[in-house]
């Protein structure tokens, strides 16, 4: 059986590859001439990686056409202190025979005895590159020996390293390095960087160093410049990293070339963001929108995502609901799109009947946006307890920390407000620079409720040294959604940890947004931000007069608790109260009703 991709291929290479599985290599050589012509042959027939996999009695177990990753190879327990027992050799149809990023991954998360790259130019071997696993300090790392000749490779003796190798693996406690070590690369603005840092970061991977160069002209191989690129090939030797992400928005074609060169895994700020919204997503709806963001993003580059869409490679750009999805055609990525999409219709449907509720039963919508770590959920989830309706004591606190996009599921909660009129406080998934499109399209769905709320409380991290930035890009968001010109308050949060130089400035930049200064945390000016945003509201009550016999005094009770009461007298027939009332209860208490205020 030949693995991999085989669309497209003759039936007659097939035949002949499957011829491969009849052939022996010597126990004690990596490879033989016979089996190595066999895949130059083909290499340089189908301009196609191909792979055989040889275990340590010298027979073929499999072959493959596309890279090593298409291998059946079941991953061996660490705790059997063995290597697989499998060597892979595989050809690179550029004449490049360094060892990739996600050749170093399947070695180091196969275990393989050996993995080997074999240069392939018209039909030539320009060198091979052989990998081993090594421990270091207890981890298993990997040991490129590079640019061997043909007979350099026939001719070693491998099996007495491989040998080595176990011995080691058994006298040490070793464990997986599966730690992502990034280097982060930036063109835009040196603010853009640093918060691409935090990014990574909230991928649990470390950032080791960063690259900036200011271009003028994008490369369209590279992105950026070739001499830029040697700069970053070069730290990646010397800190050991094993992946590099990239501020902008990369092609297909950029991408494949720069780790072509690099060796290691790239991604951009698009892959990066879309991972951590894959891995914080919780509900069935964020789970679908994540999922339908990542299909469309990645629907145009199949053929240029190398390592990112390896199944071995492992780590960020890999993980969350799209991954079953990574390798399969467009016709099938065009079908699944359309059937989340039509999911979230219905999802959608959900919503507006939800919200058309509200609606009737005049209930104020109050929306929470922001830049993401602002600090809505901690917002919202203390706004619940000082504005909290007896009845909502019991709903679960939305999910808040001190991390980008700690809280993607939009959640909405009643609130009573000072002037005892019930409103309904929704907590949005943040913005930042660059916001994928594709997210902002799957997640219209939930922003949705920003566009149907009556006020809007944008919540803004005043001790970030980009708070204007960050307003910016919020703006345009909201501008993108149509909900820019909605009555708006400006919370300045976290000003326990401003200077007052810092606030002065943000008063000065901001004099044209109606603007508080609170701490969420540590409950500062909450209730003066529920004042601003109560006189935002449209007010749906209504005053009335109203006389209550004696004989009903429990419906005196329920107007202390759910109207706002300005005048109250005891008169011979009962109790006299002039409330201000909505609707509802406007028509269930109508028949006591004596005169309109």
């Amino acid at each position: 059986m030949i693995y991999g991709n085989i669309d497209g291929i003759k039936n007659s290479y097939i035949e002949q590859l499957e011829e491969l599985y009849t052939l022996r290599v010597p126990q004690d050589s990596l490879l033989s001439e016979e089996v190595l012509n066999y895949m130059i042959k083909f290499t340089d027939l189908t301009e196609k990686e191909i792979s055989v996999g040889i275990d340590r009695k010298g027979k073929i177990v499999s072959v493959a056409i596309g890279d090593s990753t298409s291998v059946q190879i079941p991953l061996i327990d660490i705790k059997e202190r063995k290597l697989s027992g499998v060597r892979i050799i595989h050809t690179h149809p550029s004449g490049n025979p360094k060892l990739s990023a996600l050749d170093v991954s399947a070695l180091l998360k196969l275990k393989l005895d050996a993995i080997l790259a074999v240069g392939v130019d018209y039909g030539n071997v320009t060198a091979i590159n052989i990998g081993f696993c090594r421990v270091v300090d207890s981890m298993l790392e990997h040991d490129e020996i590079k640019n061997l000749s043909i007979d350099e490779v026939l001719n070693m003796k491998f099996v007495e390293r491989v040998r080595d190798i176990e011995n080691s693996i058994k006298e040490n406690d070793v464990v997986e390095d599966n730690r992502e070590r990034a280097i982060v690369v930036g063109t835009d603005t040196y603010e853009s960087l640093d918060e691409l840092k935090e990014l990574v970061k909230a991928c649990d991977a470390s950032v080791l160093d960063s690259v900036f160069q200011k271009k003028v002209k994008i490369d369209p191989a590279f992105y950026i410049g070739r001499g830029k690129v040697d700069e970053i090939s070069y730290l990646i030797q010397t800190k050991g990293a094993n992946l590099v992400v990239f501020d902008d928005e990369l092609s297909g074609s950029q991408i494949r070339n720069l780790e072509s060169v690099l060796g290691v895994k790239v991604i951009d700020r698009t892959i990066l963001i879309l991972e951590i919204f894959a891995t914080r997503a919780r509900t069935r709806e964020a789970k679908i929108q994540v999922e339908l963001a990542q299909l469309k993003y990645r629907s145009s580059r199949l053929t240029g995502l190398g390592t990112v869409l390896s199944r071995t490679g492992g780590g960020i750009g890999t993980k969350g609901p799209g991954e079953k999805k990574l390798e399969i055609d467009r016709r099938r990525i065009k079908d699944d799109i359309y059937d989340l999409t039509q999911e979230l219709k219905k999802i959608k449907k959900t919503r507006e009947v939800m919200r058309e509720n509200r609606s009737k039963q005049s209930v104020p919508q109050i929306a929470l946006v922001g830049y993401t770590n602002a600090g809505k959920s901690t917002l919202r989830n203390k706004l619940c307890e000082v504005a909290q309706i007896k009845e909502n004591n019991v709903k679960e606190k939305v999910f808040e920390a001190n991390m980008l996009f700690a809280t993607l599921d939009t959640t909405t909660r009643a609130i009573r407000l000072l002037d005892n009129r019930v409103a309904t406080l929704t907590d949005t998934v943040g913005f930042v620079r660059k916001l994928p499109h594709e997210l902002v399209e799957a997640f219209k769905s939930t922003l949705e409720e920003v566009i149907s709320a009556d006020v809007l409380c944008h919540v803004v991290d005043g001790s970030s040294e980009t708070a204007d930035e960050q307003i910016d890009a919020v703006e345009e968001v909201l501008a993108e959604l149509g909900v820019r010109e909605k009555p708006t308050v400006l919370a300045i949060n976290k000003i326990d940890l401003c200077s007052e130089e810092t606030l002065n400035k943000l008063r000065e930049d901001n004099s044209r947004y109606d603007m508080i200064e609170i701490s969420a945390v540590n409950d500062i000016n909450l209730d003066e931000l529920l004042r601003k945003v109560a006189a935002l509201l449209p007010n749906k009550l209504k005053k009335v007069k109203m006389m209550i016999p004696y004989a009903d005094q429990n419906q005196v009770a329920y107007l202390h608790r759910n109207a706002n009461i300005f005048n109250e007298q005891y008169e011979e027939e009962g109790t006299m109260l002039e409330v201000e009332v909505d609707e509802e209860i406007y028509n269930k208490l109508n028949n006591y009703i004596i005169e309109e205020l």
